[in-house]
């Protein structure tokens, strides 16, 4: 999850590699060379525009090493469509794979739902103050790392910003395990009583990290008694581990808000911290893409990671999430929009690219 240096331990062959729009190869001695209006060297290539179609390279290291911090921020909107951050597709590759073992749109990876960015303050993944990307997870690789965003936006994305910081020369042991991320998206059509799955059956020894959740509510009421469960090691119609319910796993109660009570309105609080988070509450849409009234379905962003209560598995993991709503009559089956983000380590890269789906399945409601 993290691999803090010691200052008191300088490993010696490890060097320090970065890898932005002024130096898009890490390469030492080259970087800040191009020339803006103030002159050579002069802030000449702080961004670079996304085209349609494009498949950015942010980072192409050989290994061993560890990438080590991942920032990038770009407009949210452009005047083809206001969804950028569910159009870019963030993918990483590891060692000589094929398939990437990390897939998920840009603002879902860095816990932000919907298409819009949030304030998250965790240890892991850091958004400030506004669509200021960080993510701050260690990702070991032995041979080589690739990562890249895919434009799948109708329009050209201007002013796309990024920062890769690694270290290659790292001593990577047996046990060290490869970082994976699959977004995964229920669309309100599983049908009541149909559990989410926030990660299929993966096989092999590992640790989950953590998991993001944008939830639309489809339906009236309170939405969050859902429970979250992992299957362990050959669990089979009973998981091992479950929590109470979607708020107690994100580390809040009540239904985030100042009271349970009819009158007045009660009202939910977001929060974040360094292992959990509430962060977005929205009933009307802010792109203004429309001459109409901009009500639309409520949505709401949290986040949980298993930094300090690891969730370790020997042979295999399946994660899923129930959709249970409650009223004064008690609880209900429900059919929302849930979309997530399962973020774990495992002991050999797998691939994950097949349940991102198309940028219209993508679409925000």
């Amino acid at each position: 999850m993290f691999d803090m240096f010691t200052p008191t331990r300088m490993q010696r062959g490890v060097t320090t590699r970065t890898f932005n729009a002024e130096n898009p190869q890490g390469r030492k001695g080259a970087a800040a060379q191009a020339a803006s209006r103030l002159g050579v060297g002069r802030k000449g290539s702080p961004a670079l525009d996304l085209h349609p179609g494009q498949e950015l390279v942010l980072a192409d290291v050989d290994g061993p090493g560890m990438i080590r911090h991942i920032w990038i921020t770009c407009n949210a909107i452009t005047p083809a469509d206001p969804f950028v951050y569910r159009n870019l597709v963030l993918k990483m590759y590891w060692d000589d794979a094929e398939e990437p073992s990390v897939v998920a749109p840009l603002g879902d990876f860095f816990c932000c739902g919907g298409a819009v960015s949030s304030r998250v303050e965790s240890l892991p993944i850091v958004v400030a103050p506004n669509s200021g990307f960080n993510a701050f997870v260690a990702m070991p690789f032995r041979t080589r790392a690739r990562i890249v965003v895919a434009s799948e936006h109708p329009d050209t994305v201007k002013g796309f910003f990024y920062q890769v910081d690694a270290t290659t020369g790292d001593e990577l042991g047996e046990d060290i395990g490869y970082f994976h991320a699959q977004w995964r998206r229920s669309n309100g059509d599983l049908g009541r009583g149909t559990d989410h799955v926030v990660l299929d059956t993966v096989r092999g020894r590992g640790v989950y990290l953590g998991t993001f959740f944008s939830v639309t509510s489809l339906e009236r009421y309170w939405w969050g008694e859902g429970e979250i469960k992992f299957y362990v090691d050959g669990d089979d119609e009973w998981p091992s581990l479950t929590s109470t319910g979607l708020e107690d796993y994100v580390g809040g109660s009540w239904a985030f808000q100042d009271g349970l009570q009819k009158d007045p309105e009660p009202v939910p609080h977001t929060y974040s911290s360094h292992s959990f988070g509430f962060t977005r509450v929205a009933t009307k849409e802010t792109t203004r893409f429309s001459n109409y009234e901009r009500a639309m379905p409520p949505q709401f962003d949290m986040y949980r990671w298993h930094m300090l209560d690891p969730i370790h598995f020997a042979e295999d993991l399946r994660v899923t999430q129930q959709m249970i709503g409650d009223w004064d009559n008690g609880l209900f089956e429900r059919n929302d929009d849930l979309a997530s983000v399962a973020y774990w380590y495992l002991d050999r890269p797998i691939g994950v690219d097949g349940e991102i789906g198309t940028r219209e399945e993508r679409r925000p409601r």
